[in-house]
């Protein structure tokens, strides 16, 4: 527990820690089945009750709803997945039959709109060099209008997996004049409470805030909020479904004790000034480290590994390095001065630095599917959502064309999600000629 809850000011600001700190030695004849005295408890007399808080987690909800600019919010203990179909749920609940999302969207987005019957109108997402963009209104309207029209509900991530952040100002200026619901997934934004102007909270009808992924809590501790009551009455209601009935208490506090963590204004200072370097791509978060490595990417993940030192993820051009208030300064400089070694080792070329081709889509078969092997999927039709895992985000969408950019990524990955034992679901009969 200490290596999480350090700060011992917030610690004793913080209702559920203080709770599991003083809470009665006892006999435990009750669930979780380790039997062991601590932290690890279930809903007793004085634990509190998340499903239906009065005491210490209720206080903890309405400190968190403070701190975020909320009318209410809920701790979850499953991930922002939770908030994510909690919220879709929600808008369902309130009249929402089309969602306009990205391409690049999280799975959650696919799945939840899948499970509920909820339309998604995908707008391709735009790429520059190689790493995928958030829209602005402006181009929305220009290049879409019919389906902003079309839509009941914009749902947009902010920040991405990238660090960049939507034109919010006027995404929420639009969905004020035509009455459309905004919700954003935050997942990796939970820190950004403390820069309002760009903060989803700021904006959004309905939010979620993946704490555990910027702040210091334990993995699966997350927030989703909503900014009226109508939202938080019907919100309450999909959190009742998609919330777990068994809660952790040390995730929970990790949450409140997460929301309640000082900036790191001196670790914010010294990442931008390293960010200038023009081998870091600009972004707006500061806690997504992106160097641009290109070809070598993999080969640079892994000289880093056998070092000690892990990124949060490698798209085979990109190295995305997560801080968090959390990091410690020392840590910090020795990435910056490992990396500004190997991007003297590993130089880009001209071709990396141009912007790559577009994907290729076709409209879905009613046809059967087969499995095939990466190599022999070239050309071939996707029938399935396809990633990298993480972030967890289509890059290969169904219906779209399978290219040999995308296989040798899959092949160089460590980790995918939507592939089978090395193969990949294809349409049959569907080949790109």
């Amino acid at each position: 527990m200490r290596t999480v809850f350090k700060d011992e000011k917030v610690l004793k600001n913080c209702k559920i820690a203080q709770m599991l700190q003083n809470q009665p030695p006892h006999l435990s004849f009750h669930t979780p089945g380790h039997k062991a005295f601590g932290w690890d408890i279930t809903e007793l007399t004085y634990s509190d009750n998340l499903a239906s808080p009065t005491g210490c987690i209720a206080e903890a909800e309405k400190d968190i709803a403070s701190l975020l600019g909320a009318q209410k919010s809920f701790i979850l203990t499953d991930g922002s997945t939770s908030g994510v179909l909690s919220m879709l749920y929600a808008a369902k609940s309130l009249g929402v039959k089309r969602i306009l999302t990205s391409e690049n969207a999280h799975k959650s987005v696919f799945n939840g709109c899948a499970a509920l019957g909820l339309e998604l109108l995908l707008y391709p997402t735009k790429i520059s060099k190689k790493i995928p963009l958030p829209p602005t209104m402006y181009a929305l309207k220009c290049e879409y209008p019919s389906l902003l029209e079309g839509a009941d509900a914009l749902l947009f991530t902010s920040p991405d997996y990238y660090g960049n952040v939507a034109d919010l100002s006027n995404i929420r200026a639009y969905c004020d004049q035509t009455k459309k619901l905004l919700l954003i997934d935050g997942a990796h934004g939970g820190h950004l409470h403390f820069h309002k102007e760009i903060y989803a909270g700021a904006y959004a009808d309905m939010w979620v805030d993946g704490v555990h992924k910027s702040l210091p809590a334990f993995t699966q501790g997350a927030v989703v909020s909503a900014r009226t009551g109508v939202c938080a009455d019907a919100l309450q209601k999909g959190v009742d479904i998609f919330r777990t009935t068994s809660p952790s208490y040390p995730i929970m506090a990790s949450v409140e004790y997460a929301v309640k963590y000082p900036q790191n204004t001196e670790l914010e200072k010294q990442v931008k000034a390293f960010a200038g370097n023009p081998r870091i791509y600009q972004n707006t978060d500061w806690t997504k480290l992106c160097a641009l490595v290109g070809k070598n990417a993999f080969t640079v993940e892994k000289i880093l590994q056998n070092e000690g030192i892990y990124a949060e993820f490698c798209d085979g051009n990109v190295l995305c390095f997560y801080l968090s208030p959390a990091t410690e300064l020392t840590d910090f400089e020795r990435l910056k001065n490992r990396l500004k070694s190997l991007f003297l080792e590993f130089p880009l070329t001209v071709d990396e630095e141009k912007d790559g081709a577009q994907a290729v889509r076709m409209e879905l078969l009613d046809g059967k599917t087969e499995w095939l092997p990466l190599d022999e999927a070239v050309g071939q039709v996707s029938a399935a959502f396809c990633g990298l895992f993480p972030p967890c985000t289509p890059l290969l969408l169904r219906g779209e064309v399978i290219t040999n950019e995308k296989i040798d990524l899959f092949k160089r990955a460590t980790h995918t999600f939507g592939l089978k034992n090395g193969k990949i679901a294809v349409w049959k009969g569907a080949k790109k000629e």
